[in-house]
């Protein structure tokens, strides 16, 4: 008997299968044999949230939550946030390696070029409400962008994906520094071909039409390393819902907004606008120690700790503390910091939060340094989803390349009424 094998012993029946193991899993439809009669459907694996399935092989990104690791391509996120722009880990993420000086010079010269939005894309945000939330005007507005290249709609070109990869990536910062600028009540800036990625979008967004305009070196870095730790992260939720709509072969556009409008949950991108909340709410260090006790009781949540994933200290948590308290020198003191410090400093020495592997996240530190460089709470996930394009783009490659994937079509478990017939119903009929 092959030692790579599950035995199953029905006991409805008493009848014994063999399914193979490979790579530490079984294939649910291998399930469908185990039957009670022959007119019974087969069993099926019942997972809310697919908690414990793999609905795809994939090279990208790997984590291991128990330790605490998270690896794009094989690179350790420590390595890459320390020596790796934000545009040389979507290359990596995209084609599998680092790029060498030449690569690297072609990618971020196809980005630039791509990034101005047609007129009728300025007059489409123009027509949102002022105080519309950012997340509703980014996913709208590259919804549309499928209309604006109907080309993108032939898969089969391989050259044809790519420039649709290099509009998206470059778009989606004009896009959101629009969006931002039009909550402001601010003219559009509009993007230059002379600046690096994280520069040109921090102008986008923050010059007030001045040429001398420069963002801050320090600010940049810390932006650029917050965009490469949410470049991606395996099949999350959006990662999810990108490729489940990409599985019908629609284009990019309309998968990525499927990926956007998962991102906009306050259970995914929306998370480290929940922790700045919760610390607004606490509002000084003195009051910390109650609002623990008060979690502990149930009362409230600890926003920012655990992780669905990591049952240890996320690792992206501790680079983007470091990185805070490089910001907030620039920026100035931010009393909120002191109430983040002494919460990670109560909850780690906590029995309860220790028993249960509550961890500061990613989306701890995150919120806070976003609001010091100047963005509102609101914008948080928009930048979110600025990085996690890099990602989203990569796993929708893959997917397509893939000769295993299939449109996706989860199975139920029926809960409703069997079949009855329609009750007698009084004729409405008008008399003669």
């Amino acid at each position: 008997m092959p030692s790579k094998t599950l035995s199953i012993t029905d006991n409805r029946t008493g009848k014994q299968y063999e399914v193979p193991i490979s790579d530490g899993t079984i294939r649910s439809m291998d399930l469908r044999q185990i039957k009670e009669s022959k007119d019974d459907f087969g069993l099926m694996a019942y997972d809310p949230g697919f908690t414990n399935t793999a609905s795809c092989r994939s090279k990208i990104t790997y984590v291991d939550g128990e330790k605490g690791i998270l690896l794009y391509r094989g690179y350790p996120i420590e390595q890459l946030a320390e020596e790796c722009s934000f545009p040389e880990v979507a290359y990596l993420l995209l084609h599998g390696e680092l790029p060498d000086q030449g690569e690297l010079q072609e990618w971020s010269s196809q980005i630039t070029h791509h990034t101005m939005v047609h007129e009728n894309i300025k007059k489409l945000i123009d027509s949102f409400p002022h105080e519309a939330y950012p997340m509703g005007m980014l996913m709208s507005t590259v919804a549309a962008l499928s209309t604006y290249h109907p080309e993108a709609r032939d898969l089969r070109d391989h050259q044809n994906r790519r420039l649709q990869i290099y509009r998206l990536l470059a778009k989606m910062p004009t896009i959101a520094a629009y969006a931002y600028r039009h909550r402001m009540g601010l003219p559009y800036v509009e993007p230059s071909n002379e600046l690096p990625y994280m520069a040109n979008f921090l102008t986008m967004v923050f010059s007030m039409n001045n040429p001398s305009y420069v963002p801050h070196p320090v600010i940049e870095k810390a932006l650029d390393v917050l965009f490469v730790l949410h470049a991606d992260h395996e099949q999350n939720c959006s990662t999810n819902a990108l490729r489940s709509a990409g599985s019908s072969k629609p284009d990019l556009y309309s998968a990525a907004t499927a990926a956007i409008g998962a991102l906009a949950g306050p259970l995914h991108g929306g998370a480290n606008e929940a922790v700045l909340r919760m610390l607004r709410q606490i509002g000084s260090k003195n009051r910390v120690a109650a609002h623990i006790e008060r979690v502990k009781k149930g009362e409230l949540r600890l926003m920012g700790f655990g992780h669905r994933v990591y049952k240890n200290y996320d690792p992206r948590a501790q680079i983007i503390k470091r990185m805070a308290h490089e910001v907030f020198e620039v920026t100035g003191s931010n009393p909120l910091l002191d109430v983040a410090l002494e919460l990670e400093r109560i909850a780690l020495e906590d029995e309860y939060f220790v028993e249960r592997k509550l961890y500061p996240n990613v989306d701890f530190y995150s919120g806070s340094i976003y609001q010091a460089i100047g963005f509102p709470a609101n914008m948080f996930p928009v930048l979110f989803a600025i990085a996690r394009t890099s990602g989203w783009l990569a796993q929708w490659e893959e997917s397509l390349n893939d000769p295993e994937q299939k449109i996706a079509r989860p199975r139920q478990i029926y809960e409703g009424h069997a079949r009855r017939e329609m009750p007698v119903r009084q004729s409405t009929s008008i008399p003669e």
